[in-house]
């Protein structure tokens, strides 16, 4: 008889005959017992410091988002490399055919920029997610963090339009750490606090879009009186933010897959990322095996709604710094005010509502995120005061505070241990293709037809993802 048959035949004796042991054996297994359903109420420490590095890297990227009409001016006007005027050249006979202005010349740059980075962040996010499946998470993340860090220290020294582009190109390839969080999240989360952990993720969405927007305009404001390019002070404090991220993910972070859930073979990881940039296998999510069908067919169905809304979504909201720019006047620092207004609105109720809402409930909460855009986006699009351009917006934060955490969360469920990075790489891939095709449309629909039209057909549109969802039954 193995060790481990006596050792159960002997427990097993213990709770027949136990008028001693069984009582001793029933409270150290309910103390046990109380002690796992504790630590699966728990959130891991490793989310905070996750929390931490999001809101540092996102502090960073928001800086730039009300600066971006006034630097493509900028650049309009100083460019010694000559590509801005090249472009121009490109598409006058285009702008000619549709009626454009020249003044919308700078929104559809807008777009083709917004469409790169994110095509940038298309292309590295599998193969991010499949390198931490095999070389651990934090190796990976402190790798990103580097390019996001050399991104802006490019843009600092960008003193013509060749240099900036190259500076997003840098930092699209790099935004693989998004993903990253999110599987480390998921990693060290149970299924009751996984919701916690993304929300949390919202949460830092939320604040690096309240302060982000406002320290870049206060900063471009006190710039604007010293020598050098305007964008100089901005720039730099983005630099410092992301290096003290780098800093963060070094001493703090702790690996969260350990080796025996990694996988094996670095060649069939990269076999796998690869795969995943074809279009077609990510949209079936073809590289995740050994899972029961009806997952894959859920997973399926949340990956269409994902990459609809974010088509939409990211369409209609790259072009609204313009639209406030060129429509209604706004400066920098008026655009920071409206990031501060929708910021804090998505702050309070991720931090108080959506961290708090029960596992059964997300898919509920996320399809009345989805139908609320509607209204947001129609009320943006034929706003002629500020006041209905505010209501608007206020709508669209309180949809934006719950959709994409709903549908994350909705998406980490699926899939083994050793899969969880891959399957969130695959959504945030989806996700980055949408946002790369997005924004170009949305601006070349801007350029073309005027925004009024662009929103309220964009709105409308979005009723697909919010039908589809309420009438799918997920796995």
């Amino acid at each position: 008889m193995s060790l481990r048959q006596r050792t159960n035949n002997n427990n097993n004796n213990n709770v027949v005959e136990g008028s001693t042991a069984s009582p001793d054996n029933t409270h150290t297994t309910a103390d046990s017992n109380k002690k796992n359903a504790e630590q699966q109420e728990r959130t891991n420490p490793m989310v905070y410091i996750v929390f931490i590095s999001l809101l540092f890297d996102l502090l960073a990227f928001t800086i730039i988002l009300p600066l971006l009409p006034s630097l493509l001016e900028y650049f309009k006007n100083n460019d010694s490399s000559g590509l801005y005027a090249v472009l121009t050249d490109r598409i006058k006979w285009f702008q000619e055919l549709v009626g454009a202005p020249d003044r919308y010349n700078s929104v559809l740059f807008g777009g083709l920029l917004g469409s790169m980075f994110s095509f940038c962040s298309f292309l590295a996010s599998p193969i991010v997610g499949g390198l931490s499946d095999c070389y651990g998470r934090k190796p990976v993340i402190i790798l990103c963090a580097a390019g996001i860090a050399l991104s802006y220290l490019l843009w600092a020294f960008s003193r013509n339009f060749a240099v900036f582009v190259l500076a997003r190109f840098v930092g699209g390839l790099s935004k693989g750490n998004i993903s990253l969080s999110m599987s480390i999240i998921t990693d060290v989360s149970s299924g009751k606090t996984r919701g916690r952990g993304m929300a949390l993720v919202g949460v830092a969405f939320s604040l690096g879009f309240i302060v982000g927007p406002m320290i870049g305009a206060l900063f471009a404001i006190f710039s604007n009186k010293s020598t050098g390019p305007w964008f100089v002070l901005p720039s730099l404090l983005a630099l410092a933010l992301a290096l003290g991220d780098l800093l963060i993910l070094v001493f703090c972070l702790k690996e969260t897959l350990p080796k025996e859930k990694r996988v094996k073979e670095i060649s069939s990881s990269m076999s796998y990322a690869f795969q995943l940039i074809n279009v077609s296998s990510i949209f079936r999510f073809a590289s995740i095996k050994n899972v029961p069908q009806k997952q894959i067919k859920s997973l399926q169905t949340i990956g269409i709604i994902y990459f609809v809304y974010l088509f939409l979504y990211s369409a209609l909201e790259f072009t609204v710094t313009f639209l406030m720019y060129h429509k209604f006047g706004y400066t920098s620092m008026d655009q920071a005010k409206m990031f501060l207004t929708t910021g804090i609105i998505m702050t309070i109720l991720q931090g108080s509502v959506v961290r708090r809402l029960p596992e059964k409930d997300i898919k509920n909460y996320a399809v009345f995120s989805l139908y609320l855009l509607i209204p947001a986006f129609a009320i943006v699009g034929i706003a002629h005061c500020t006041c209905m351009l505010y209501i608007g917006m206020i709508l669209y934060a309180i949809s934006t505070a719950f959709t994409v955490t709903c549908l994350t969360t909705l998406v980490s469920k699926y899939g083994n241990d050793d899969q969880k990075g891959s399957v969130l790489g695959i959504f945030r891939s989806l996700g980055a293709l949408a946002r790369a095709m997005g924004p170009v449309v949305g601006c070349i629909a801007f350029w073309c037809i005027g925004s009024k039209l662009t929103y309220v057909s964009g709105g409308l549109l979005l009723l697909i993802p919010a039908y589809v969802l309420q009438k799918t039954q997920l796995a």
